[in-house]
């Protein structure tokens, strides 16, 4: 028995599916994440966006594991790294699936949000080596 192409029905119709997108499009008609959100409302995609850019922005600051104190044994240590980088890894799929929504809104929130997460990263090294390079390093002022 032939089957009717998919997204029509036997009769003619199209079907009551949403199509999805598969090439970058603009606009507040998308779905992210879970079906029906944010159900084409203006101010709920507003909320999607900043939901994806706070996801995105907590993926990178969490690619910085917590160092383990010296001190503590090293099963705990380990199991509070591995707890991080799991929790980082499950912000990074839905990241990556929210991107996947191919809504250009959603795409640039979460290239905004991974570049001020990196941005807060690096200014807190840098900020951390600082200090440390100048103790280091000998003054050329004290010797005149």
């Amino acid at each position: 028995m032939d089957m009717p192409p998919s997204g029509t029905m036997p009769n003619g119709g199209m079907s009551n599916q949403m199509m999805m997108h598969m090439s970058f499009y603009w606009g507040k008609d998308a779905i992210v994440l879970f079906s029906g959100w944010p159900n084409q409302n203006l101010g709920m995609y507003m909320l999607a966006l900043f939901f994806v850019f706070f996801l995105a922005r907590a993926t990178e600051v969490l690619s910085i594991l917590p160092a383990v104190k010296s001190g503590t044994k090293l099963i705990v240590g380990e199991l509070t790294q591995a707890t991080v980088y799991a929790f980082r890894m499950g912000l990074g799929y839905l990241v990556m699936l929210s991107v996947m929504s191919f809504n250009l809104g959603i795409f640039i929130a979460t290239v905004a949000g991974h570049a001020l997460g990196f941005f807060i990263i690096k200014t807190r090294a840098i900020a951390i080596a600082k200090p440390a390079e100048n103790m280091s390093s000998p003054n050329i002022m004290s010797k005149v």
